[in-house]
């Protein structure tokens, strides 16, 4: 009976993988390079050598990535790792800590542990690349590929065809609006007046990202549910329940965020586009052999939720929704990573999906 148990638990995670691997695209990849900008979801190095306390690059992060610890928070690959390949990219996107060596006209991954979309989110930890700064690093990564290329002009043809992709707000709320004893967030604004003051913000990137880089394919990532995290319902001693107060605001980010993608789509020429990616409905439920999720796979600290290091993870990392207090594990990521690509969840991609988008 045992045997019988594990077997259907694993079976759909393997027929998951199947998939993926006939979706990965080999040769030459569908959009000349890829750009990133977020936070630890997609982080993949950036914070290494960073005067902070929210780092990954030791084990048990990476357990399951092929050269160990990198930086990158989950146990192997993150969501936009995943969307890479599918896309057609043979090498990961580099960190922009170390593109020294690295083709850089392929892309680069700006995003870095508790950033946000404000300069001051997730500092009481330390250090990190908010979206302002990852924005000037990209500035400067123009004038690099200008340099390549001859000149501003071709670069900015160049740029028009890649792929932009922003994954950041979470540690707006989670390092910023609901830890009133370090930000003063909640005591000044409203859950909608702060919600607006973050698109406002993002949307002013996202103008100058189009305007003065060429950027014209956008993929916008709303927030996942912060109030079902394990650091949310163990913090909020909420009996195992999601912290609603937490995911209402989740919800009011994500829907500013897709009617600005409509704001975007109607205002820009007609060879730009923006899609919204619902990271609320990702369909993760015990049919695909997730059992656990309002625990991590790896025993965590409560003070920032990471794992603690050399710390034995859980064996079958397949039936778990979070690797540490706030990251998902990589099973869960390559689910998001295909609904992104080819819309496989109706809910989840907003007006199209990555794979129409890269062939707009």
């Amino acid at each position: 009976m045992e045997a019988k148990t594990k077997s259907c638990v694993v079976l759909p995670f393997l027929l998951l993988v199947a998939i993926f691997m006939q979706q990965c695209v080999h040769g030459e990849s569908q959009v000349p390079c890829l750009f990133v900008f977020g936070d630890s979801l997609s982080d993949n190095g950036n914070n290494n050598n960073l005067p902070s306390t929210t780092k990954s690059n030791y084990k048990p992060y990476g357990i399951d990535f092929p050269t160990g610890p990198t930086g990158r928070f989950t146990n192997g690959q993150t969501s936009i790792d995943l969307i890479a390949q599918l896309l057609g990219f043979e090498n990961f996107i580099p960190p922009f800590a170390n593109t020294s060596g690295s083709d850089t006209l392929k892309g680069v991954n700006y995003a870095s542990g508790a950033a946000g979309i404000l300069p001051e989110s997730g500092t009481h930890m330390g250090a990190n690349i908010n979206l302002r700064v990852q924005m000037l690093n990209h500035l400067f990564m123009y004038s690099t590929i200008a340099i390549k290329l001859g000149g501003f002009v071709k670069a900015k043809q160049y740029l028009n065809k890649c792929l932009y992709y922003v994954n950041i707000g979470s540690n707006d709320y989670i390092n910023n609006y609901f830890l009133p004893q370090f930000y003063l967030t909640s005591r000044i604004y409203t859950p909608d007046q702060y919600a607006n003051i973050l698109i406002a913000q993002l949307s002013q990137y996202m103008q100058t990202l189009h305007d003065e880089v060429g950027a014209r394919k956008f993929v916008l990532v709303g927030m996942g549910l912060i109030g079902c995290t394990p650091n949310a319902i163990s913090t909020h001693n909420t009996n195992g329940s999601c912290v609603e107060e937490m995911n209402n605001a989740t919800f009011m980010f994500n829907a500013k965020l897709k009617s600005k993608v409509d704001q975007f789509n109607n205002k820009f020429s007609a060879d730009s586009k923006f899609i919204f990616i619902n990271s609320t409905s990702g369909g993760l439920d015990s049919s695909l052999g997730f059992t656990v999720a309002n625990a991590s796979c790896c025993p965590s600290l409560g003070t920032n939720g990471l794992c603690i290091p050399n710390q034995t993870p859980c064996q079958n990392r397949t039936t778990y929704v979070f690797w540490d207090q706030f990251h998902p594990t990589e099973a869960v990521n390559r689910i998001i990573a295909i609904n992104s690509y080819n819309g496989s969840n109706p809910a989840l991609t907003y007006p199209m999906d990555i794979k129409h988008l890269v062939g707009f």
